[in-house]
């Protein structure tokens, strides 16, 4: 079963890669004419109804048992307005690439929370493959001392947003919400939009005005394809891996962020990107391999259809 699940998980990994790995150099663009909450209500809201919407059309029913709401309320909350509220403001102080190394540093944070909160030891297959990890995103770390030494805030963001990201996963994992994972992720963008959407108007109310054609066009990609596609990827990984595999099921995405922020924004790609990429590389190969310790279980049935 282990690894029948981790030959499901592994095309959602790549689909996870591409389109989370190039949305981060986007959010700057995104955010010119807008606030960052109003991106993120907006884009969260859209990507929540076009997945209920498409779960109805394919026939899937959108209900949630309200036995399981607290639970997929509290990691929406956590997980999603924490992760899209911190992870946007660091890619604004601090270079795409390297927002995106501090958001990625959740594979570690997943760990130690299961590990601390549950006790879930784990095996020396995965403390090597978090020791590559955590290797890949401190030779990333190296060459942006100084843009963190200039915006401070923009790393502790990042570093927010990867721990908010471990702690909402944890819990849903130990949830175990029986939902396909369209249902439980449309459900868990809208519950986040709210709040997101009510400090959009604390801020912007009386300052109306029409964004550009670009801003809408960025804003509505994002909404569709990292946001929709990719957190439906994401919530299905979760349902057929361990969450710390799930975790490291990720450390990918900041080597794509960082090629494209070196296309887009310039952004820096040399011998320290490229040893980064071959640990992060090796890290993701050992987790989604075989593995020593029995599977936690998985939420609900997200994977079938």
């Amino acid at each position: 079963m282990a690894q029948t699940n981790t030959a499901r998980a592994l095309p959602l990994v790549l689909v996870l890669t591409l389109v989370w790995g190039t949305n981060w150099a986007l959010f700057p663009i995104a955010v010119r004419e807008v606030s960052v909450w109003t991106f993120r209500a907006v884009s969260l809201t859209a990507a929540g109804v076009l997945l209920l919407a498409f779960a109805r059309i394919c026939g899937i029913s959108i209900r949630i048992p309200r036995a399981h709401w607290p639970a997929v309320a509290g990691a929406a909350v956590v997980y999603l307005v924490i992760w899209n509220l911190a992870s946007t403001y660091a890619a604004i102080l601090i270079p795409s690439g390297q927002a995106a190394i501090l958001g990625f540093t959740m594979p570690m944070w997943t760990v130690l929370v299961t590990w601390a909160w549950f006790g879930e030891k784990p095996t020396g297959r995965m403390k090597l493959a978090i020791a590559l990890a955590a290797l890949g995103v401190g030779l990333l770390l190296v060459p942006a001392r100084g843009a963190y030494a200039d915006a401070p805030a923009g790393f502790v963001l990042g570093l927010a947003a990867g721990l908010g990201w471990a702690l909402g996963t944890v819990i849903l994992k130990r949830a175990v919400v029986p939902v396909p994972a369209l249902v439980l992720t449309g459900w868990q963008l809208l519950v986040a939009a709210v709040p997101l959407a009510a400090g959009a108007l604390w801020i912007g109310w009386g300052h109306w005005f029409q964004p550009s054609w670009q801003s809408v066009f960025v804003i509505a990609y994002i909404a569709v394809v990292p946001m929709a596609i990719g957190n439906a990827a994401w919530f299905a990984i979760v349902g057929l891996l361990p969450a710390s595999v799930a975790g490291l099921s990720s450390v990918m995405v900041p080597i794509v962020a960082m090629l494209t922020g070196a296309v887009v924004h310039a952004e820096p790609l040399g011998p320290w990107q490229l040893g980064a990429m071959a640990c992060c590389g090796s890290a993701l190969a050992l987790a989604l391999t075989r593995r020593s310790q029995p599977e936690a279980p998985r939420v609900g049935e997200l994977a079938k259809r």
